[in-house]
């Protein structure tokens, strides 16, 4: 696979993790108490997120392996913890439907089931968006230093990536301020998922990376 083509498909993959986590969180928040239908759906959405953004990291580290090894293993990791922490917080959610049937008939006792499964969803998410910002800045010095993309992207990306991180963890204690100082860091991946889909990766020192090399970085 060329690097043009791996940018590419990490590029429409940042934009299918936008779009189906959004859908997905959207069909579960609008889920009145436990209904199943929605937060079924809502979750699977979310699911197929996880498996995207744990694609993300695996295609991207052929890519900046020749640049910084350990970066490209730490954003590998980063992402895949992200995938795992999202994928525990859709278990949350779901235990939403049989918590309601098991408590259906004790009205005092679901509406605290039902917060508990949704503040264990809420941390998992918390957790998940550490990761990625952590994971996310190392992916932008990368960028930045082998010129993967246009320098004032990657300077972009760093400074939407250090915004989310510290908007991340204030939220994870007690301050709300995570959606405002989220948005350069979205507005970043939809950029760049833009960007990659048009351009791709350039090739590496005036070639592109075999099968063969991919295989290996995996």
């Amino acid at each position: 696979m060329s690097t043009r083509t791996i940018g590419r498909v990490v590029g429409a993959l940042f934009l299918l993790a936008f779009v189906v986590y959004i859908a997905g969180g959207a069909l579960v928040d609008s889920a009145t108490g436990a209904a199943e239908m929605k937060l079924s759906a809502g979750a699977l959405l979310m699911l197929v997120n996880s498996v995207v953004v744990a694609a993300i990291g695996v295609l991207a580290l052929p890519i900046l392996k020749p640049h910084s090894e350990i970066s490209a293993y730490a954003y590998l990791i980063s992402r895949t913890v992200e995938a795992v922490m999202l994928t525990v917080g859709i278990l949350f959610l779901l235990l939403l439907i049989p918590l309601a049937k098991e408590y259906a008939g004790d009205a005092s006792v679901l509406p605290a089931v039902a917060r508990v499964a949704r503040e264990g969803n809420a941390y998992s998410y918390h957790i998940a968006m550490i990761s990625l910002g952590v994971g996310g800045l190392l992916f932008c010095r990368v960028l930045f230093r082998a010129r993967l993309v246009p320098r004032f992207m990657a300077v972009w990306g760093v400074a939407g990536y250090a915004l989310f991180l510290t908007g991340t963890i204030l939220e994870f204690l007690g301050y709300g301020v995570g959606l405002v100082l989220s948005v350069p860091g979205g507005l970043f991946e939809v950029a760049v998922g833009v960007l990659l889909i048009v351009k791709g990766f350039p090739a590496r020192q005036g070639r592109d990376i075999t099968r063969a090399e991919v295989a290996a970085a995996h």
